[in-house]
């Protein structure tokens, strides 16, 4: 199997207003995310590629477009806004145009990271 990645950033707010109110992501707050695409293919294309990363722009500009300097649970319609939920977001978004997607995963800060890998 070949696998290929390509990272991604934006910087957006969320509030997660679920949460207990003394918590501190219960809170107004932001991040400068990092999203990992991760497609995978058992047979390389003509040109030797999983997929070339070129055809993975059309997801930059979604970020871009939709995510970047935005409020996410405005952008998502929810109040858990949570890197799980923005991980199967992409996934699902990007598996529908490149269905060698296998796997995203979201970064809020340089520590932490969730994964949505069906």
């Amino acid at each position: 199997m070949f696998r290929i990645t390509k990272e991604f950033h934006f910087s957006a707010s969320h509030q997660l207003t679920h949460l207990p109110a003394d918590h501190q992501c219960a809170r107004l707050h932001g991040h400068n995310y990092i999203v990992v695409v991760e497609l995978a293919a058992k047979s390389l294309n003509e040109f030797g590629f999983v997929r070339d990363y070129h055809e993975l722009a059309p997801f930059k500009r979604y970020l871009d477009e939709s995510f970047d300097h935005r409020h996410l649970n405005d952008v998502l319609g929810h109040d858990d806004a949570t890197s799980e939920r923005l991980a199967q977001h992409f996934y699902e978004w990007c598996r529908e145009r490149l269905p060698e997607t296998t796997a995203v995963k979201v970064s809020e800060t340089p520590k932490t990271w969730a994964e949505y890998r069906p």
